[in-house]
């Protein structure tokens, strides 16, 4: 985007299988987020209505929650992040890119091993300025040969006890995963005993982002990579 300031129309419905679908609204939440880069997170977000059921990002189903369930809870976990920090199975972006949006300050890797939706990845990057994000084609355990982050986030990838071996092994000793994970996440960590045990984490815990917002907080699962 050539002016950030500027604020897209937003796409309110779309015809999907010739059914009409709503699109939810921005919330007055984004601007508390996003700030003077709300124009920019309308922007992705119109092209997550567009493109998302055709190229596969998104269902039916998802459109009326787009904004809550996707984008605010995606960017919700930005004040945790610093340095260089990698998306795994960034798939549609999420949460990588409203965290770059939110977070200009901090570099992004978006990591999809699907050629498609790399391809769109990299469109977006280009669409909407972001000159804080790389998008990388390839799998996790490809990526980890030659590169170590300050952090690895995921969303909606897989269960933490598989999850883990794919996301560790591309952070730096010393450095930390920060999953977006939902209601599960304490059971998740009991099922993941044993590869948390064998990657050696410290300190791990599960933390809620976002409260006093006027949105649903967003769960993460924390732990540092020794």
């Amino acid at each position: 985007m050539s002016d950030p300031a500027v604020i897209p129309e937003p796409i309110t419905e779309l015809e999907i299988e010739g059914e009409r679908v709503e699109v939810e609204p921005r919330p007055a939440v984004a601007e508390e987020i996003f700030g003077d880069r709300v124009g920019i997170a309308q922007a992705y977000a119109n092209a997550l209505a567009r493109d998302g059921e055709l190229l596969g990002l998104l269902g039916p189903l998802e459109y009326p929650r787009l904004w809550t369930r996707h984008v605010i809870n995606s960017a919700l976990i930005a004040p945790l992040l610093h340095g260089e920090v990698g998306d795994v199975g960034s798939g549609a972006g999420l949460p990588g890119i409203p965290l770059a949006i939110a977070r200009p300050d901090v570099k992004f890797t978006l990591i999809e091993p699907m050629e498609r939706r790399h391809n769109w990845l990299v469109q977006q990057i280009k669409e909407l300025g972001l000159d804080n994000v790389t998008a990388v084609r390839g799998r996790a355990e490809e990526v980890a040969e030659s590169v170590a982050f300050d952090q690895v986030t995921a969303r909606a990838v897989a269960a933490l006890s598989k999850l883990l071996p794919w996301t560790v092994p591309l952070v730096k000793y010393g450095g930390e995963v920060v999953l977006l994970k939902g209601r599960s996440a304490e059971a998740e960590i009991t099922k993941a005993a044993k590869v948390i045990r064998r990657y050696k984490l410290e300190d791990i815990r599960v933390e809620e982002v976002g409260e006093g917002l006027d949105t649903e907080p967003t769960r993460v699962v924390r732990a540092t990579v020794e």
